[in-house]
């Protein structure tokens, strides 16, 4: 029960009104006795001075004789709940009607008499005789002898013994019947307390929990929302805007979820297309020389399909190196490098192939050439990044053609410029290059409907290679006028 929220509005709750019971009853009590001793006081407050003029012993300032114990006892036989007493100036007891044990306190506080004679705010409390340290309502009158001087005071206690002993009994007799009516009270206080607050809190929350229930059936691909249906606390309010973020969030996280998952689906089926075309042709061969006549085979069948398998293993280690980019596998270790260094070890790399091609190569020759070139990058990387990009160039780029590799500064930055001059680039493709991956935006591979990939596997990789790198690609193209790509990046001279 203490676990759900129902049964801890229902604990805090009686515990509340609980101590606000206990707090009014004794609130009540203090504020009654109050009021009692008050009115009391008040209505005898000349009752000491009345006596002391009907008794011609205390009219005549006598404290201390011994007849005045048989006066003391009519006049309390005519007022029970009265205890009457005689001091001295000192408020010492003198005279009294009452056995010697009875008497507690044999001296009374005198200031609190001549509070209550200066006419002070009542009820003034005095000392009981009768007890130890209580203190009770009293009145009290001066008396004086025939030559006016005080001999003593007339003290008589309101609410002695005999008073306090039928409260006691009716107290003790009426007890159960309050206490009663009281825990009835605080029961009906505490349920009607209890059920306006489920009125407004634990609606609120069982409307919210319905609301959310009825999502679970929706299709995750509908808009998830809860309806915004006016409600009188702002809290509420609050809780149901701050659930439709996270609902539109989590719908908006699905759909990059599942645009992704298409796309890596649409691209691997297209790439197996790229996968056949070699697998296709090196079993062509293959089989072409297997069915030839043992004196009659040719082996630069062997030779073809030998290209053919280098290519199918080309484009599979560059999957797998797609696949470990996309995974965070590899990672950026950016030092300062000289570019001069990549572009000799791309020198050594692709000149053999451009003289193969028939195509010119340029390495280093462009608006910085004899300026000592700096790059903060990973050489690794970048190197890889060039490859691909020179491969590519090289695939498209037919016999007479040029390609070169230059730095370049302009006025918005720094750039590593390839260029050919090949049969360019499709404009779906250069925005797939272009596109920087990030996990708000799918990958874009393709273009749907489009019966090829936008990026072949080595553009892909340089995408992913340069976003490792913290570069950006600009790319410039036209149909058979050749591309211009342009890294920028930062540089250090």
């Amino acid at each position: 029960m203490v676990n759900s929220l129902f049964g801890r509005i229902l604990l805090l709750t009686s515990a509340c009104v609980l101590l606000l019971f206990l707090g009014f009853w004794q609130w009540s009590s203090l504020s009654q006795q109050h009021s009692q001793r008050l009115v009391q006081q008040s209505l005898h407050r000349e009752l000491a001075t009345h006596m002391a003029e009907i008794n011609p012993l205390l009219s005549q300032g006598i404290a201390s004789d011994a007849a005045l114990k048989e006066a003391f006892h009519d006049l309390m036989l005519l007022g029970p709940s009265f205890e009457i007493y005689t001091l001295d100036t000192q408020g010492k007891v003198v005279a009294f009607d009452a056995r010697e044990e009875q008497i507690k306190t044999h001296r009374v506080d005198i200031t609190k008499i001549h509070s209550f004679l200066k006419g002070n705010t009542l009820p003034i409390l005095g000392t009981d005789p009768r007890s130890d340290g209580q203190q009770k309502i009293f009145s009290a009158s001066p008396l004086t002898g025939p030559n006016g001087t005080l001999s003593g005071y007339l003290y008589v206690i309101i609410g002695g013994e005999a008073f306090d002993s039928w409260q006691s009994l009716i107290q003790a007799k009426d007890l159960p019947e309050r206490w009663g009516v009281a825990l009835g009270g605080w029961a009906l206080f505490t349920l009607i307390l209890f059920a306006l607050l489920l009125r407004y809190l634990t609606r609120p929350l069982n409307r919210l929990t319905q609301a959310l229930g009825e999502l679970e059936h929706k299709p995750i691909d509908q808009p998830l929302a809860l309806p915004l249906a006016p409600s009188r606390s702002q809290e509420m309010a609050q809780l149901n805007g701050q659930i439709n973020r996270l609902l539109e969030e989590v719908a908006q996280k699905q759909r990059q979820v599942t645009a992704q998952q298409a796309a890596k689906q649409e691209f691997l089926l297209h790439l197996s297309h790229d996968l056949k075309t070699p697998l296709t042709t090196l079993l062509g061969y293959l089989d072409t020389w297997l069915l030839s006549p043992a004196d009659a085979r040719d082996d630069s069948l062997l030779q073809y399909a030998a290209a053919s398998g280098q290519k199918l293993q080309q484009l599979l280690a560059q999957m797998l190196e797609l696949a470990a980019l996309e995974n965070g596998q590899i990672k950026a270790n950016m030092r300062r490098v000289s570019l001069q260094s990549i572009l000799d070890e791309l020198n050594q790399t692709f000149t053999p192939k451009a003289k193969r091609a028939e195509v010119s190569l340029r390495l280093g020759q462009g608006e910085s050439e004899g300026e000592s070139e700096f790059l903060y990058t990973d050489p690794q990387l970048m190197s890889r990044v060039l490859n691909n990009l020179l491969d590519n160039a090289l695939r498209h780029t037919p016999p007479g053609g040029e390609i070169a590799v230059y730095p370049q500064t302009l006025a918005s930055g720094s750039y590593l410029v390839i260029q050919d001059s090949g049969s360019g680039m499709q404009p779906e493709a250069i925005a797939a290059l272009q596109h920087t991956p990030s996990p708000s935006q799918p990958e874009l591979y393709y273009c749907r409907g489009e019966t090829l990939p936008q990026l072949g596997v080595g553009l892909a990789i340089v995408r992913q290679l340069l976003a490792r790198l913290g570069c950006r690609i600009e790319v410039q193209s036209a149909t058979d006028r050749g591309s211009r790509f342009m890294i920028a990046l930062p540089r250090y001279r």
